[in-house]
């Protein structure tokens, strides 16, 4: 039986974390929209977490913040976990983590791009399409958001980009 421990994310973590984003998502996530946002700077360490098993990192998930329009909100993603550990939760439960991290320190909306089945159960919904522009194509239906405070998701109305730009 392995012993699961959910921190959050360290500097010392970047490496490993790199390579489960490689074994998760391949070369391919260069090119993806949410990956061209987050080339715009850092994320934010005290809202990413990790799951280790035995002291080593198995998954991960990062929040990075961004402006939708003149909206402050915060982008996640990725989310990964090792394939030898994924359908057990993990992913879910390092999520919840970081939304509820989010949420704690007065944020107001994450979106993402994503599978709804995956997300939907966890709060998020899809954005109603042409809301939000992306800076590389992506799947309308696939741009989903949590709302932390009520009323977030319709004023965030325009380009998605790093906020650090």
């Amino acid at each position: 039986m392995t012993q699961l421990t959910y921190l959050p994310e360290q500097a010392s973590h970047d490496a490993v974390i790199e390579e489960i984003n490689a074994e998760a998502f391949g070369p391919g996530r260069f090119a993806r929209a949410a990956y061209r946002i987050r080339e715009g700077g850092l994320h934010e360490r005290n809202l990413s977490f990790v799951a280790l098993s035995d002291g080593d990192v198995i998954a991960s998930v990062r929040l990075t913040r961004v402006k939708i329009g003149p909206v402050d909100a915060l982008l996640l993603g990725p989310l990964a976990v090792r394939p030898a550990y994924k359908n057990q939760g993990i992913g879910r439960h390092i999520l919840r983590m970081s939304v509820e991290a989010a949420k704690q320190t007065g944020h107001s909306l994450v979106v993402l791009v994503g599978d709804e089945p995956y997300y939907g159960p966890l709060g998020f919904q899809q954005v109603p399409q042409k809301q939000m522009k992306f800076p590389a194509p992506v799947d309308l239906n696939r741009i989903l958001a949590l709302e932390l405070k009520a009323g977030a998701l319709a004023k965030a109305i325009g380009d998605v980009r790093h906020a650090g730009r």
